[in-house]
């Protein structure tokens, strides 16, 4: 599961992506961003986020924590602007959050280096869970202290948007032609031989972080134990050799 925390102190939208998520404070003293759940994008959005967030962290990849926030609405009152009071009011209950990285820069491929082991791994990855969002115009990929965090993966899994079709994501290979991490010459090889094993036990704990008021009353499911239930076998139907959904530079 999650750590959980409750917010205590809304202190500044920040004004990129189309969730729009906040800064906030909480009660052990920290600062998250929050990523609404009366968003736009829903619920869904979020599940991709912990699933994928946490898969990424069991396979040793650099993530920020992850955690709850349980929110009361009444915070947005010190917010001005009247359509990020809405989303907050919205919001209500269990949120999460991303601990804030202090100092982080936004990656920019022309400007870093990545090692080849590394490009593989968040390739790899990438691919796994379809994630759409790591191009190179908005690589969803931060530069601090220690080095790359991953970021934002609520556009990834869009098998679990249409259920009665998730069947046909399952071998869909991945467009890896405008990855952020192109240009570092990623080695998927060694990165296959290498995650594709460790996904499959990091998974499982993986989908149990998803809390369960995300999982509730998904159409077509017995609660959310059936939901996690699908979610691990979708993925591990993916994870089934041979993996022809990477990227050709694998072969």
């Amino acid at each position: 599961m999650l750590p959980e925390v409750t917010a205590i102190r809304y202190v500044t939208p920040l004004r990129e992506g189309g969730s729009m998520p906040g800064l906030v404070e909480a009660d052990d003293r920290r600062l998250y961003v929050l990523k609404w759940a009366g968003a736009a994008q829903g619920r869904k959005a979020l599940v991709a986020e912990v699933l994928a967030g946490e898969l990424a962290r069991g396979l040793g990849l650099p993530v920020p924590e992850l955690v709850r926030i349980d929110l009361d609405p009444v915070i947005a009152r010190s917010e001005p602007e009247q359509q990020i009071q809405e989303q907050i009011r919205a919001s209500g209950g269990v949120n999460l959050g991303m601990a804030f990285v202090s100092g982080a820069l936004n990656f920019d491929p022309l400007c870093f280096d990545v090692d080849a082991g590394l490009a593989g791994r968040v390739l790899w990855f990438d691919a796994l869970i379809g994630n759409v969002d790591r191009s190179w115009r908005n690589p969803n990929l931060l530069v601090a202290a220690g080095g790359l965090r991953l970021i934002d993966h609520g556009a990834s899994l869009i098998f679990h948007h249409h259920w009665a079709g998730a069947a046909n994501w399952i071998g869909r290979p991945y467009d890896a032609s405008d990855h952020a991490l192109l240009g570092a010459a990623p080695d998927l090889k060694a990165a296959d031989a290498e995650l594709g094993p460790a996904a499959a036990e990091a998974l499982p704990a993986a989908v149990a972080a998803i809390p369960d008021e995300w999982l509730t009353d998904e159409a077509g499911f017995d609660g959310p134990q059936a939901v996690r239930e699908a979610y691990i076998a979708q993925l591990t139907a993916r994870l089934a050799a041979p993996r022809d959904w990477l990227p050709e530079m694998a072969a």
